[in-house]
């Protein structure tokens, strides 16, 4: 009787050690086109070098309203950056994937033209197409979520 216990107790194990390992996160499940919370732009998510990066590749209304000409950064606090277009805008920087998250990052915000240190992650394992967002400055816990949709 031991044995049968021992055995069913072993294949118990087994079965949970490989349904984990079935949600397991892979660093490349992030990359694809993402949909923004606001819905008026989609953001690539790539890798370069082991690292993670993120740039604008489609706005809902790429032109400015007044002037008619493409929307640019002018909200960025260096003057230099202020003329460059935001379609192709670099907002996620340096991210390095660790076991469940893209952590040690930055997100750039040109709606407000400032910068956030931020991890990124998937709220539900089984659900590979809502990536959580977490922006702050200092510790996380000070901060903001936002959610991007991927883009099929």
């Amino acid at each position: 009787m031991k044995k049968i216990s021992l055995l069913f107790v072993a294949f118990v194990g087994l079965f949970m050690l490989s349904s984990n390992q079935g949600l397991a996160q892979k660093a490349d499940d992030i990359l694809g086109v993402w949909l923004n919370a606001d819905k008026d732009a989609h953001i690539e998510i790539y890798q370069e070098d082991g690292k993670f990066f993120g740039k604008i590749v489609w706005m809902l209304n790429p032109n400015d309203p007044e002037t008619g000409k493409p929307k640019t950064d002018n909200l960025n606090p260096d003057e230099s950056l202020q003329s460059r277009p935001r379609m192709g805008l670099l907002l996620l920087k340096d991210f390095v994937f660790d076991d469940d998250e893209w952590d040690d990052g930055t997100i750039y915000d040109p709606k407000s033209g400032k910068t956030y240190s931020c991890y990124m992650e998937f709220e539900n394992l089984k659900d590979l197409n809502k990536l959580k967002i977490r922006g702050y400055i200092g510790v996380s816990l000070i901060g903001k979520t936002t959610y991007w949709t991927r883009v099929q």
